[in-house]
């Protein structure tokens, strides 16, 4: 018996707590063992739709361009784009999908490669993106609490699975910008860290790079060494909290931007900024009160 036989099954089940509110969100998932020739548009939708292809075969027609795709291949619709799609007849395919919005959805999607030029990819034999797709739709079957952040995770993880398969190689920065690369690394790995008590050498173990090697690379592109960047950062972000929040001793204060000795923190406040951390909230705060008066 062929595919064809195949008896026709279709499930979807929405996103039990719709948030069309979140810069991403799923709204729906679904699975479907299509019949032979079925055939949805030519149509428009007005949110993204992926879908993955189980088994079969058939044809989707993207603004006009055709593709023909089997098990294995994925495809993209994009919002206000005129598609269609339809199962083979000898061989209908069964495919599953997710429908996805929201005001960061077009720069998510392109981000990981699919372009409107490109919207059709194919995963790896290892690849999760099936997995994941089932899952997402169990989970809004169950109905629980969570499951639009569960849903949304997901969603991240299949575009993930989708750059790696549409960059591949090409995600790797030339010679002449992998230096600028592993210095925006790192001061978005100190901006992350820095209210806890990384240390330089676990910062660059965690990047996987040589630490003499991004040291020299850091200060030619920055002027200062990462040591000193990093203090800079702590301290900058002491200076603000001294202002917004006079509730907090300057130990806490300390505490909360990782220098966990209250006197380093002082002595080196002082050496930056010529004045106590209590000098300073005590200045800041005169100045608040004369601007009220």
């Amino acid at each position: 018996m062929n595919d064809a036989a195949s008896e026709f099954s279709y499930s979807v089940a929405p996103n039990p707590v719709y948030d069309d509110k979140g810069r991403l969100y799923v709204l729906f998932a679904g699975e479907s063992q299509t019949l032979s020739e079925h055939k949805i548009g030519p149509k428009i939708y007005d949110y993204f739709l992926l879908h993955i292809i189980e088994s079969g075969r058939g044809s989707f027609v993207h603004e006009g361009q055709p593709y023909a795709l089997e098990a294995g291949d994925a495809f993209l619709i994009r919002p206000g784009r005129l598609v269609s799609y339809v199962s083979d007849k000898r061989q209908p395919w069964r495919y599953r999908w997710m429908a996805f919005a929201g005001p960061s959805a077009e720069d998510i999607v392109h981000d990981a490669g699919l372009t409107s030029e490109h919207p059709v990819f194919r995963p790896s034999a290892e690849s999760n993106i099936p997995r994941l797709l089932t899952d997402t739709l169990d989970v809004f079957r169950s109905r629980r609490a969570g499951a639009h952040l569960s849903s949304l995770g997901n969603l991240y993880l299949v575009l993930a699975a989708a750059e790696d398969v549409v960059r591949g190689d090409s995600a790797l920065p030339a010679a002449d910008t992998a230096g600028s690369l592993a210095v925006k690394q790192m001061i978005r790995y100190m901006t992350d860290q820095y209210a806890h008590p990384v240390s330089i050498e676990d910062m660059c173990q965690s990047l996987g790079y040589n630490r003499a090697y991004l040291a020299r690379l850091f200060k030619k592109e920055t002027g200062v060494a990462p040591v000193t960047y990093l203090l800079r950062l702590r301290i900058d972000k002491a200076r603000g909290l001294l202002r917004e929040r006079p509730d907090l001793s300057v130990q806490q204060i300390a505490s909360s931007v990782g220098l966990t000795d209250p006197l380093y923190f002082s002595r080196q406040f002082q050496r930056l900024h010529k004045q106590s951390p209590t000098a300073y909230r005590e200045s800041v705060l005169k100045r608040k009160s004369q601007s009220n008066n």
